[in-house]
């Protein structure tokens, strides 16, 4: 790749991650928050500075050249023969038994069947009984609590992923179907999860520079994507902001949950294949 053509790429990948990280920064000088984008910079701690540094994908080398070696530096790089590769070598013992746990959470995932029956009820659990409302001020519930509650209590609570049980209502935690611990809180994760499937934005920039920004970014975008679904079917009225409920409180809602949760699990399913080769190239 020359040089003008990874400074292009490079810049391309800046801009359009920017259009998410600077908004974020705008909002944190103003001391706001924002209760659906904030998430992913909140829950997932990737600082906004590296998504937005661009780097080669696996397969791609560089020109060598003033320039490249200034940007694309060691031990992660190495510049040989007129070209800038990536050194593999470079990663630590601790670093490959990273990626080897983060290759096994991707195949486990894919390997199990998924479940498209959830309808979004982690996020009706976390706020049973009227415990912990996140940004009542400007999320507030967009049913009465007794409502919420009653909701709750009709369905069948089947969520899966251990960093959205771990969150539940003290009191709606009986109420989940799966059993999650935090010695285990993998072995439950399915390919239906939207969750699971937003956490392939973790994997991904888990390894990093490895994979490349290309992957990193789709990671990012559908994970986006993930997260506005999640919210739209909870039991706040966001509204406000521009995001109308997915009431799956209503069978016409549930079946808009469950048709844009298997569009994203398609979506998310090329994603982990892709990320399960590029880590298990070097894991």
């Amino acid at each position: 790749m020359t040089t003008a053509l990874w400074q292009a790429r490079a810049a391309a990948h800046r801009e359009r991650v920017q259009q998410w990280t600077q908004p974020r920064r705008e909002r944190r000088s103003r001391g706001e928050v924002h209760p659906v984008y904030d998430f992913l910079f909140q829950y997932y701690h990737f600082p906004a500075g590296r998504l937005e540094t661009w780097h080669p994908g696996p397969d791609e080398s560089l020109v060598d050249s003033p320039e490249a070696r200034d940007r694309f530096t060691g031990p992660v790089y190495g510049a040989a023969d007129g070209v800038i590769r990536r050194n593999a070598s470079a990663i630590s013992s601790a670093g490959r038994a990273t990626l080897s746990q983060v290759l096994h959470v991707l195949r486990s995932t894919r390997d199990r069947p998924a479940n498209f029956g959830c309808y979004g009820m982690h996020e009706w659990a976390l706020v049973y009984g009227g415990h912990d409302v996140r940004h009542a001020e400007i999320a507030p519930l967009r049913l009465p609590q007794a409502q919420v509650d009653e909701f709750v209590e009709s369905r069948p609570v089947a969520c899966s992923h251990f960093d959205a049980f771990r969150f539940f209502a003290p009191t709606a935690k009986p109420l989940n179907r799966v059993r999650l611990e935090w010695s285990t809180r993998h072995d439950a994760e399915q390919p239906g999860c939207i969750h699971a499937n937003m956490d392939l934005y973790r994997w991904a920039f888990t390894a990093m520079p490895w994979i490349g920004s290309d992957l990193l970014w789709r990671c990012f975008e559908l994970a986006v994507e993930l997260r506005v679904l999640d919210m739209q079917a909870g039991p706040y009225d966001l509204r406000a902001i521009g995001f109308d409920p997915v009431q799956v409180e209503t069978s016409a809602g549930r079946d808009e949950y469950q048709r844009r949760q298997r569009e994203l699990s398609v979506r998310a399913s090329v994603l982990r294949a892709s990320l399960i080769t590029a880590v298990g190239a070097i894991a």
